[in-house]
């Protein structure tokens, strides 16, 4: 049994965290709503996040970040992007104080937009400056709402160090959630941050009526971007993009109902403005705040990325849907496989 702490007490810290619980490890959750964390304690549910479902009774919540990480062996950040930095802060500090060490993992999926850094790129200069080697990401189809149900799973953990990720792989596994070690971090955190933008898209789609044809060309071109974006900033291993992290998690966030992302593009399609959509989600909308560094790259990298630029001129710059998706099918004739 090792200690982990669980920082996010939303949904997928609250299922991770039971799951690990379930695993055999004592778990604590860190979160910054003190009712959140009262009723995960008093009644092992959090029904603001995931109603009708009950957490591994030995699961504990609590707003004090001390306390979480104190004799943790891996702390897993479950947090919104915007929130990561200022977090990391606060537990680089309280680890120097205390000499520990723990293995850092990763589910956050996003792009911190103005630095455009990464999200173990955060964790690296906040906690283990220089030292990547200690930060394992997870990423890959998965939802929640289909763990919590103990629905089949299987995603990647990626990390420079083969061995940590062995370590993860193990600590995470059981007969319904299944690892795949990847040495590509970077590719890995790239196709989990990106494809939240190609997923807004494909909502987008649904609401304005389109069919099949219609989505499968957007996923399958949104790949293309995410691609190109991994490989030509990032350094990124192309071959990351056709497992479980790339085309996996793609399928999944653009096809589900319980993808955030989706959800968002939908009533987007649908006709509803974006405040009103993000103000009555309910959770954080990554792709939202992912889209805005997106978009930042392309135009100082002039990558070719059309879904993602149109995104985010739908988003932020009030542009009309169906005049960006004339002007997309409009475009001058292209090789379809290029990077």
């Amino acid at each position: 049994m090792m200690k982990i702490a669980v920082l996010g007490a939303g949904s997928w810290g609250s299922v991770l965290g039971s799951m690990l619980a379930d695993n055999g490890n004592e778990v604590v959750l860190f979160g910054n709503n003190e009712e959140v964390n009262q009723e995960i304690n008093d009644y092992h549910t959090n029904d603001h996040y995931m109603k009708d479902w009950q957490l591994n009774e030995t699961t504990r919540a609590t707003g004090d970040l001390s306390q979480a990480l104190d004799g943790a062996a891996l702390v897993l950040f479950v947090l919104p992007t915007q929130a990561i930095r200022s977090v990391a802060k606060n537990v680089g500090k309280i680890l120097i104080q205390t000499g520990s060490k723990p293995l850092l993992v990763t589910a956050t999926k996003g792009i911190e937009p103005g630095t455009k850094k990464l999200i173990s790129d955060i964790l690296s200069e906040e906690i283990y400056p220089n030292d990547q080697d200690k930060i394992v990401a997870i990423s890959g189809p998965s939802h929640a709402e289909s763990v919590a149900q103990k629905d089949l799973t299987a995603i990647s953990c990626a990390s420079t160090s083969s061995s940590n990720a062995q370590q993860v792989q193990q600590i995470f596994s059981n007969d319904y959630f299944r690892l795949y070690t990847n040495d590509d971090l970077v590719g890995v955190e790239v196709a989990g941050a990106v494809k939240n933008v190609i997923a807004i898209a494909a909502g987008i789609l649904v609401g304005k009526h389109y069919g099949d044809d219609a989505k499968a060309a957007l996923m399958t071109r949104g790949l293309a971007e995410v691609t190109r974006l991994g490989v030509n900033y990032f350094c990124a291993q192309p071959m990351t993009f056709s497992g479980l992290a790339g085309i996996g998690d793609l399928i999944v966030t653009c096809t589900s109902v319980n993808s955030r992302n989706w959800r968002c593009g939908k009533q987007l399609g649908e006709g509803k403005s974006l405040d009103y959509v993000l103000e009555n989600m309910g959770q954080v909308v990554e792709g939202a705040t992912t889209v805005k560094a997106v978009y930042e790259l392309c135009q100082e990298k002039q990558i070719d990325m059309p879904i993602s630029e149109a995104i985010y001129r739908v988003m932020y710059e009030n542009c009309n849907v169906d005049d960006e998706i004339t002007k997309m099918m409009g475009r001058s004739p292209k090789q379809e496989i290029r990077l």
